[in-house]
C-alpha cells in the first residue's frame, strides 16, 4: 500500500478530461494510494453551456457527484495530478481562477515540495496541449512543487506523439479522442506516485 495522498484535479466542458482523471483514479487507486477525484468549479455563463448539448449534459451529469476543489485539498495532498484543456496555449479561466486563490499557501510554504504532474487536451494535434502544461508547470515551480513528467520513461508516452511533458490527447469535432491515452495517464499516475513516495519518505 502506497502512503501516498493523491488530488486528482480536472477541468471539463464535454468530458474528455473528466475521463482521463477517471483513468487516473483507477490507476493511483491500483497502486494503493488515497485518493480524491476534484473538479475546478465552473464559472462559464448557463447561457455558454447551454448553447453546447454535450457540456450542459456533462456539467449536468457531474456537478453533484464530483466535488469541486479546495484549498484544504491542496493542503491535505501529497501529490497533485491535473487534467485540463488548452485554452490558447493556456489553462482555462475556471483553472486559473483557482490557482490565483493559493497565495496563501504559498507563502506559508504549504505548497512546497509536494509533487506535480498535468496531463492536457485540444482540437487538434498542435492546438497547445504541450505549452498549456508548461504553463501549468510555471505555477509548480513557483510553489516549490516537485514536477514528476512522464518523460519517455514507459511506451506508451508515443502513442501520444511522444509528449514528455505530460500525456496529451487530440480530440475530434465529434468528441471523440484520437489517440488512446489511457495506458499513459495510467503510467504518469502511478510515475507521480512513486515520485511523491520516494520524497514524502524520504523528507521523514
Amino acid at each position: 500500500m502506497s502512503n501516498v495522498k493523491l488530488a486528482i484535479m480536472y477541468y471539463s466542458s464535454t468530458g474528455t478530461n473528466y475521463q482521463m482523471a477517471k483513468w487516473a483514479e483507477e490507476a493511483a487507486k491500483e497502486a494503493g494510494a488515497e485518493v480524491k477525484l476534484l473538479r475546478f468549479e465552473e464559472t462559464a455563463p448557463e447561457a455558454a453551456i447551454s448553447s453546447n448539448p454535450a457540456w450542459e449534459k456533462h456539467y449536468n451529469e457531474t456537478k453533484d457527484s464530483v466535488p469541486v476543489v479546495t484549498l484544504d485539498d491542496l493542503e491535505w495532498a501529497d501529490a497533485y495530478l491535473f487534467n485540463v484543456p488548452t485554452r490558447f496555449g493556456n489553462v482555462p479561466s475556471q483553472v486559473k481562477s483557482f490557482l490565483d486563490t493559493t497565495g496563501g499557501l504559498w507563502f506559508q510554504g504549504k505548497l512546497a515540495n509536494k509533487v506535480v504532474s498535468a496531463t492536457s487536451s485540444a482540437s487538434n494535434s498542435h492546438g497547445g496541449q504541450e505549452q498549456t502544461v508548461l504553463a501549468l508547470y510555471t505555477t509548480m515551480m513557483h510553489w516549490g512543487a516537485i514536477i514528476a513528467a512522464p518523460g519517455y520513461t514507459d511506451e506508451s508516452s508515443f502513442a501520444t506523439g511522444g509528449n514528455p511533458y505530460g500525456t496529451s490527447v487530440t480530440v475530434d469535432q465529434e468528441g471523440n479522442m484520437v489517440e488512446s491515452v489511457e495506458p499513459a495517464v495510467k503510467h504518469q499516475t502511478r510515475r507521480t506516485i512513486q515520485v511523491a513516495e520516494a520524497i514524502k519518505n524520504g523528507l521523514k
